[in-house]
């Protein structure tokens, strides 16, 4: 037992050490529609983290950090991205634009799309089935990856810029304690931080994203927790529903235990603490084709 853990540690210090030297791609690499400045906070990017090619599915999942929509959470980035790899899955972190920087919606939803449409448009590069492009986020962070799988749009297909002619429709969805619904049941900061201070009830209803699910939402793993007390477990249980009604494919799991924020199982964490959810995961991926059987 004690040297399969050090193993599993090894392993993950040898895919940190890997992902350190992975590339930073900008997102518009002409400058971003709708830029406030020249600041970093204006230009935002993908972080690349590919598995070892022996593991490889041919599988991505673009990740969004959480962060209230005023910051981005690394271990709600790079760790997933590391776990992802693990399953011979490449990660893409999403840094996208803020409200602490001055942005509103559609800015947040328009960066990940664009990153959909990058991993779609050069999937060749990094061997991955165009197919099989996941989309994950975290507390804000899903609210963002969740608003994708529910407003995606097939590309322009006349567009000058190749990666424009791509679809921005993820093939999955994995929400973790995720914002939902900017109504009864929404984080405020991030509503505010998302929307303004005195949005309209139209883009409340839009943005309240449990109202616009169909039966062409992709399929999703939803999870969240009991004891969470920044997102109410209503917005997980609410989308699930959604789902549910719509008849995409839905994995639902609500656990007693584990606060906001928990991330794989602990800030600090290492191999030995993953949270049940990431084992819960795994056996989705599995189903979907994203992990190997």
């Amino acid at each position: 037992m004690k040297s399969l853990l050090m193993a599993s540690i090894l392993s993950f210090g040898i895919l940190a050490a890997r992902a350190q030297t992975n590339d930073v791609i900008p997102l518009w690499p002409d400058g971003t529609p709708g830029s406030l400045g020249d600041r970093d906070t204006d230009k935002p990017s993908l972080t690349v983290y590919l598995p070892e090619p022996s593991r490889q599915t041919g599988a991505a999942v673009v990740i969004c950090p959480g962060g209230g929509y005023g910051a981005l959470a690394p271990h709600e980035g790079g760790d997933y991205a590391r776990f992802l790899n693990q399953q011979g899955i490449a990660g893409f972190v999403l840094k996208y634009r803020l409200g602490s920087a001055g942005y509103r919606h559609p800015a947040m939803v328009n960066d990940a799309a664009r990153a959909v449409r990058i991993v779609r448009s050069r999937a060749a590069d990094w061997k991955i089935d165009p197919h099989r492009i996941g989309i994950m986020g975290s507390s804000a962070g899903g609210h963002l990856a969740s608003t994708l799988l529910t407003h995606f749009d097939a590309g322009k297909a006349d567009a000058t810029d190749p990666v424009e002619r791509a679809s921005s429709r993820p093939d999955a969805g994995i929400l973790c304690y995720a914002v939902i619904s900017m109504g009864e049941y929404t984080h405020q900061g991030s509503k505010q931080n998302l929307l303004g201070k005195e949005p309209s009830a139209d883009l409340v209803k839009n943005l309240s994203n449990e109202l616009q699910v169909t039966s062409n939402t992709p399929p999703c793993f939803v999870w969240s927790t009991w004891e969470d007390t920044a997102v109410p477990v209503e917005n997980s249980l609410q989308f699930a529903a959604a789902l549910r009604k719509s008849g995409v494919p839905t994995d639902l799991h609500v656990y007693e235990k584990g606060p906001h924020g928990i991330g794989l199982g602990s800030r600090e964490w290492t191999p030995e603490k993953q949270h049940p959810w990431t084992r819960d995961l795994v056996f989705w991926l599995k189903t979907r084709g994203f992990a190997a059987p």
